[in-house]
């Protein structure tokens, strides 16, 4: 597989192009993300971008504490988006940082791992934000390989967690964008 680093930072450039054009009227309309409206969704993944940055640094969840909870869009949300994503990807290519532990959630884990995590939520996350504001919503293929490399052997684990909707049936000769997103409880098109 290609670097896990580079996957990362190339979706998030994927995804800030959507961002970028979301407009300020989009940001309370539905996503296909479960009951999150725009604006919260975007919220979600700054968020967990800020939390990347933090925690592949060496950083612990109780060294952070809240300061990252609630609205870290202010004003800006897509310069917000801009900074994060900067970060985070700056984390996952620091010398070392993916053979460094991360102390998530649902760790400690290697920085691989959890650089993984977050290529497949930012990617998967970019998709959703584009289907809710009528952007073109196809992943590129490379990128859409690489997170089903990263969920396939991973797929039970993150289904229980129930970070991602329940599986949605797809035909056995759908494409890889159709397949990811189905196993990540969405339905392309949708």
């Amino acid at each position: 597989m290609t670097d896990i680093a580079q996957l990362h930072r190339r979706a998030l450039a994927e995804t800030g192009a959507t961002v970028a054009g979301i407009r300020p009227d989009q940001l309370a309309d539905p996503t296909p993300a479960g009951e999150w409206d725009v604006r919260a969704l975007l919220n979600h993944v700054v968020s967990g971008n800020l939390w990347a940055a933090e925690l592949a640094a060496g950083r612990t969840i109780a060294e952070v504490g809240d300061r990252l909870d609630g609205d870290v869009l202010a004003d800006d949300a897509a310069a917000a988006y801009d900074a994060s994503a900067t970060s985070a990807a700056e984390a996952f290519e620091a010398p070392g940082a993916l053979g460094a532990p991360c102390a998530v959630s649902y760790g400690p884990v290697p920085g691989s791992v959890y650089a993984g995590h977050r290529f497949l939520d930012v990617l998967v996350h970019g998709w959703d934000l584009a289907t809710a504001t009528g952007q073109d919503s196809t992943l590129a293929p490379e990128l859409v390989l690489g997170c089903l490399d990263v969920l396939e052997p991973q797929l039970g684990m993150l289904q229980a967690s129930g970070a991602f909707g329940s599986a949605v049936e797809t035909p056995t000769d759908a494409d890889p964008q159709t397949r990811l997103l189905g196993m990540l409880g969405r339905r392309a098109g949708a």
